[in-house]
């Protein structure tokens, strides 16, 4: 990926439980300098939070994008532009899902074990990959972003209702400014 001012800018990532993270994201028609500086900002945002995932929704930019690097070297960046799941297998296994807008809470999802996903690369080429293990895991978490569902919505209700709670007391908690006052959530 050619590099478009990486270093610049690091994007707000949204907290669930905004009700932006819910909306649906729309297919990309033209690949352009600005998807292109959006995906170099979105890796930028995710090597430095740090992830190794995001997608667009949760930079409130509804436009079906991510980013991915599952790498311990973080050199191996994969950009998914309109990504479509193309077939999954039937086996299911479960991974410890964390994610950068739920930050601090962990649980078991189960997906399917592998998945071969099609996309557009940044310069518009498609591509098709076969992934399994935590590239497929990953590649679901992301794309569940762009369908609008976070991946509590995996876990049961009491726990959704739990966490939910959670995090609105965490981001009560971030609203108060030194002075104890309280400002405006950003929810």
């Amino acid at each position: 990926m050619p590099h478009y001012n990486i270093g610049m800018a690091r994007l707000q990532i949204l907290r669930y439980p905004d009700p932006r993270l819910h909306r649906k994201a729309k297919p990309i028609a033209k690949i352009d300098d600005r998807i292109r500086q959006l995906a170099a900002d979105m890796a930028e945002t995710m090597y430095e939070a740090p992830g190794i995932g995001l997608a667009a929704t949760q930079v409130d930019v509804h436009e079906q994008l991510i980013v991915v690097d599952i790498s311990e070297t973080r050199d191996q960046l994969m950009v998914f532009v309109n990504p479509v799941l193309l077939s999954h297998a039937e086996q299911m296994s479960d991974y410890e899902e964390g994610c950068l807008s739920v930050p601090g809470i962990y649980d078991d999802v189960s997906r399917p074990a592998a998945i071969e996903v099609q996309a557009l690369n940044l310069e518009g080429e498609r591509f098709v990959l076969r992934a399994d293990g935590l590239l497929a895991v990953c590649i679901q978490h992301e794309m569940d972003h762009l369908q609008g569902k976070v991946f509590v919505q995996h876990l049961s209700r009491l726990k959704q209702s739990r966490i939910r709670a959670k995090m609105l007391k965490q981001e009560k908690e971030r609203a108060q400014d030194p002075s104890g006052e309280a400002t405006p959530l950003a929810l």
